[in-house]
């Protein structure tokens, strides 16, 4: 890691340790959590009898686990196994505690967490802040400081908290007091809520200073399903709500714009491409909800993208905006490290929204981005692996951005003393195959 990433992040621990950042005090979820998750593609699919490969089922996570591990994710940085809904038996033991499925998982929670651990990843679990889980299985109601409990014993790393057969007005004590519970077992437990996104549909306006200082992150909109159209409706939301949304996110909370659907059946590859880079601008969790078993190089090539991960990952923890939107075109900006002086580092999405089947040529100058650093910024592009050197804030760019796809671009900014070696020809052109050096 580079000196001056090795010392922002340092002081990012520092000012969270001194609670200088207000959030939930468990230390947790300092970048955006990042793993796998069974809801998207797996759904509820509990006959096992039949569909033993596919089932919601400890057969199924700890495949999952030894994916994850063996063909590189676990390394780009994914690092949790997550089960959501339809994982216990109907009813509670006779002491009011939760139990797996006995026939699907015939070891236990505690024996499949143990299994991820010790290939050095992390378990979380799904429950829901009401009567019953959103498919009808044992809510924590009632429950909250013995399932808390429980949890703690299973060695469980990660919570989800759903919010389906509650009353929106009792999550802004409801949500806040499992948190406590799940505090005081003294286990370090991420802690995901979608308590805003039930009281958006009951017509409320969500306490999100509350929210911030109970919950590592948090829904705010629809779940999404295996479509571009989905996709798209997730990406307008953030973009038309962003004045509302992006001061709610930093180191230890973030908003969650719901799972990655890459390699699924819905997106084409340039659909893939957009989720990723936009979700990487958005600071959002990189929780992929994917067969990894059948996934096809190129999908499995987009998901280990460790330079738009780092973007994702940046510890200065500032969601991105939508800068630009005419005519199907958008530019979404993040700022990131390294800064000097004034000036951050930036990453740049130009995103095509259009269908017209042809590419879209958008040419604009640094500046008119936002990027005013004198000494100028080196420019790469983050999918196809292009360094373009260092160009001064004057230096127009073109790119050429296919129909319902992306170009994510990475802008460092230069310290002072590089002002001099800034190339002054304009405009510059990013396939311009004279002035681009292809990294190996």
């Amino acid at each position: 890691m580079a000196s001056w990433k090795l010392c922002a992040w340092t002081v990012i621990v520092i000012v969270c340790v001194l609670g200088k950042i207000s959030g939930l005090d468990n230390g947790l979820a300092l970048t955006p959590p990042m793993g796998w998750l069974a809801w998207e593609r797996f759904r509820c699919n509990t006959d096992c009898k039949n569909d033993p490969d596919n089932c919601i089922s400890d057969r199924l996570f700890r495949t999952m686990t030894d994916i994850l591990v063996n063909e590189g994710y676990a390394a780009a940085g994914y690092e949790y196994i997550n089960v959501d809904d339809c994982w216990p038996e109907r009813e509670r033991d006779a002491r009011g505690k939760l139990v797996p499925d006995r026939e699907r998982f015939p070891y236990g929670m505690k024996s499949l967490a143990d299994y991820v651990h010790s290939k050095g990843l992390k378990f979380g679990i799904y429950e829901d802040y009401g009567n019953f889980t959103c498919a009808g299985y044992p809510g924590v109601v009632g429950h909250l400081a013995g399932d808390a409990a429980t949890f703690e014993s299973w060695g469980v790393d990660y919570v989800k908290l759903d919010g389906c057969y509650a009353l929106p007005a009792d999550m802004d004590h409801g949500y806040p007091e499992f948190g406590r519970q799940l505090n005081l077992t003294g286990r370090q437990m991420v802690y995901s809520c979608s308590w805003p996104v039930y009281q958006i549909y009951a017509g409320m306006q969500p306490n999100f200073s509350s929210i911030i200082e109970h919950c590592n992150l948090w829904r705010n909109f629809d779940d999404i399903q295996d479509s571009w159209a989905s996709v798209e409706s997730i990406i307008d939301y953030y973009g038309n709500h962003q004045d509302v949304i992006v001061p709610n996110a930093g180191p230890g909370h973030w908003n969650d714009p719901d799972m990655l659907i890459i390699g699924n059946f819905g997106l084409s590859y340039e659909q893939s491409k957009t989720q990723f880079a936009i979700w990487a601008i958005l600071a959002a969790p990189l929780l992929m909800s994917v067969d990894l078993r059948t996934i096809r190089p190129e999908y499995k090539a987009i998901l280990q993208n460790r330079k738009i991960i780092e973007v994702d990952q940046d510890p200065l923890g500032i969601q991105g905006r939508r800068i630009y939107k005419h005519r199907g075109i958008e530019i979404w900006s993040r700022p990131v490290i390294p800064i000097h002086g004034q000036y951050y580092s930036y990453a740049v999405a130009f995103v095509n929204r259009r269908t017209d089947g042809t590419p879209s040529d958008v040419a604009v100058t640094l500046r008119e981005l936002g990027l005013n650093n004198p000494a100028g910024y080196r420019v790469e592009d983050l999918y196809e692996d292009v360094d373009y050197g260092v160009l001064s804030p004057q230096t127009k760019i073109k790119v050429k951005v296919n129909p319902s796809g992306v170009v994510i671009l990475r802008a460092d900014a230069q310290p002072a003393f590089a002002y001099n070696a800034i190339p002054t020809r304009t405009p510059y052109t990013l396939n311009d195959v004279f002035r681009l050096t292809k990294k190996k």
